[in-house]
């Protein structure tokens, strides 16, 4: 079939950029891999042509849902799917069938209608759009002082070694020479929910801390469900198909239940001290529902909160009018930290890179405001 080999990766190539869309770790070979078992079975229906690409595209079992939806999706048109088997058979092959093109353009109105939609409400198409978005998103961190020193004519610190040596060079001619605290970004360290709760979320979360990781250095970034896993090294491939794909393997307590206090005890014990040094800014993305019912988390948090320069708690939850924080891993949470987020549509996440660009806020703003608001309630 020398002439339909190009057609059937082209196709191939749609789908599984829609799989990748909802979230399944996708990538160049794996579509290689489908071309070549499509092409090995020799499909004659549409039952063998699902378990196929279901063998190699599904290694775990919650992406067993999500590829069932996206494949009845993609193939709900019987043509599309005629014309699929005639790539790879060409008895079947259906002639003068004109390729449906997407139109990618959107206009002003699209882009703000997508801005403000819930990650949760939209389709495959939108969330391949929100996830192209956040690829171009950038991090103005504000540059904070070090405690290393650097030359500097203005600056309000004499320096005597380098004025010493400038004076011996010089035959005895003395220039006072100054220095300053070199300024660089903070560390930024993200800890990210991936129970079951938070799956729809972490997924997209995940671009997000993919490009956030290779725009900027001293990016740490976390997941952790019923454990921690650091993540750092496979988002900083720049290929974000296979950054993710790596992270699939690495995981394996996704979608499954949250143990908060447990994993931040993990992250306090392991990891804060040499992570969190020299300003460090900690987003922690969950909704706060915990398995063991808040079990040590006001102290791990605590622990967390005092070791950082600034705590930010995003929550998808965070989306609905009204809301309070009742449970008791929420409660535990808020007295911690110092902004309490919504992050739930593109608009969020935009206005949290605003918010890490300005100038830092008081501590202890965020929870001042809740406890306010539960005293007047009561």
């Amino acid at each position: 079939m020398p002439n339909t080999g190009g057609s059937l990766l082209a196709n191939l190539m749609h789908f599984a950029r829609a799989l990748r869309a909802a979230g399944l770790p996708v990538g160049p070979g794996k579509v290689i891999d489908a071309v070549a078992a499509v092409r090995a079975i020799g499909i004659t229906d549409r039952r063998d042509f699902y378990w196929t690409l279901h063998a190699v595209f599904v290694n775990r079992p919650d992406q067993r849902l999500i590829f069932d939806q996206a494949f009845h999706v993609f193939w709900r048109n019987p043509d599309l799917l005629k014309k699929m088997m005639g790539l790879v058979l060409p008895e079947l092959r259906i002639e003068g069938e004109e390729e449906t093109e997407l139109d990618a353009a959107m206009t002003f109105s699209d882009r703000e209608q997508l801005r403000g939609m819930d990650f949760e409400k939209m389709s495959l198409e939108e969330l391949a759009r929100a996830k192209a978005a956040i690829a171009r998103l950038r991090l103005p961190v504000q540059d904070v002082p070090t405690r290393r020193f650097a030359p500097d004519r203005h600056g309000a610190r004499a320096d005597l070694r380098a004025t010493l040596r400038a004076a011996l060079r010089s035959g005895g001619l003395i220039e006072l020479k100054r220095r300053s605290p070199r300024r660089r970004p903070p560390p930024l360290v993200v800890l990210c929910d991936i129970s079951g709760s938070m799956s729809r979320y972490s997924r997209i979360f995940l671009h997000f801390m993919h490009s956030v990781t290779n725009d900027r250095d001293r990016v740490h970034t976390f997941v952790f469900g019923t454990r921690l896993t650091n993540i750092t090294r496979y988002l900083r491939h720049r290929d974000v198909d296979l950054a993710l794909e790596r992270v699939a393997e690495a995981v394996v307590d996704w979608s499954g239940g949250t143990r908060i206090g447990h994993c931040l005890g993990e992250f306090n014990r392991l990891w804060s001290r040499r992570l969190l040094g020299q300003g460090a800014i900690v987003l922690l993305i969950t909704d706060g529902l915990d398995r063991d019912a808040g079990a040590g988390l006001a102290h791990e948090m605590d622990r967390l909160h005092r070791s950082c320069r600034r705590l930010i708690w995003l929550n998808p939850l965070l989306r609905y009018e009204g809301f309070e924080p009742r449970s008791l891993g929420m409660k535990a949470m808020m007295p911690y930290v110092d902004e309490f987020r919504p992050v739930h549509n593109l608009e969020s996440l935009g206005t949290l890179i605003e918010v890490l660009g300005a100038p830092l806020a008081r501590r202890g703003t965020a929870a001042s405001t809740w406890r306010l608001k539960e005293e007047r309630a009561a």
